[in-house]
């Protein structure tokens, strides 16, 4: 089974002045290489800094990210 959580941290970054990633991990403190992972679905944040990233985009959590795997035995 495949769990999959994509994000729209990309789309979010262009509609917020062209944000750059380096900006974007400034803001969260964490790495420029941290946000390239998550943004590319190679890296599933910790609970804090998903909500730290939507903070930063003034967005709910369920905005930024959205899980797409099942419940186990589903």
């Amino acid at each position: 089974m495949a769990v999959a959580i994509r994000n729209q941290i990309r789309v979010l970054r262009f509609h917020h002045g062209e944000m750059t990633q380096q900006q974007l991990a400034e803001q969260v403190g964490v790495t420029r290489q941290t946000i390239n992972a998550i943004e590319a679905g190679k890296y599933s944040p910790s609970l804090e800094v998903a909500f730290l990233i939507a903070l930063v985009f003034s967005k709910p959590l369920e905005e930024v990210f959205q899980f797409d795997g099942q419940l186990p035995g589903a």
